[in-house]
């Protein structure tokens, strides 16, 4: 069976037409290591489903310094859900961070199969539901846990993620300094 379709069930049981549907919509692309697919300061038009590869999604400060506030890996969706909703400038860049293949879908596309598919419209908000818990999650790690139990969060999420996304990033993720992220490490006795 197809992941993709399998994914989707996860939220909801939908129909092979359905999902046929959505294929319709959804072109697919390879898109390299580093490259953003949604900037800060542009509104956007398109969500992503994520089927291979890592992202980031981060803010940008006016002096270039850069805080990592969530990384995506496959099965998901991503996309300046803030941006589609209030069609406003994005606060946000999404950007690569290994080469990924992925799903682009516009969001007036899915807008509109809502208005005329009530299982795509239930898909819909059950993937927004999703979302939001998601990130609801990522806002209680970062008041109820300290750094190192943050980190250890993060490896169990993303278990080599030492290896596929560099300290700095890692740190700034973690809300804490490349050098603590050091400490943390050595005290785990991950750095020999």
């Amino acid at each position: 069976m197809n992941k993709n379709f399998e994914y989707l069930n996860s939220f909801l049981d939908i129909s092979i037409e359905t999902f046929e549907k959505l294929q319709k919509i959804s072109t697919f692309k390879k898109v390299e290591a580093n490259q953003p697919i949604a900037r800060a300061g542009n509104i956007s038009s398109k969500i992503y489903l994520l089927v291979s590869g890592l992202m980031r999604v981060y803010l940008s400060t006016e002096s270039g310094k850069e805080f990592n506030k969530y990384f995506f890996m496959p099965l998901c969706f991503v996309g300046s859900f803030t941006s589609l909703v209030k069609q406003e400038p994005s606060k946000l860049t999404y950007e690569t961070l290994t080469d990924c293949k992925l799903y682009e879908i516009d969001f007036d596309d899915i807008l509109n199969l809502c208005k005329h598919d009530i299982e795509i419209s239930n898909l819909y908000n059950k993937i927004l539901e999703h979302i939001f818990i998601v990130y609801e999650e990522r806002l209680l790690e970062l008041i109820s846990m300290d750094s190192k139990q943050r980190y250890l969060q993060l490896r169990k999420r993303i278990p080599n993620v030492d290896t596929m996304i560099p300290q700095y990033q890692i740190a700034s993720y973690l809300s804490i300094s490349p050098v603590q992220l050091s400490r943390i490490r050595k005290s785990l006795n991950l750095i020999h």
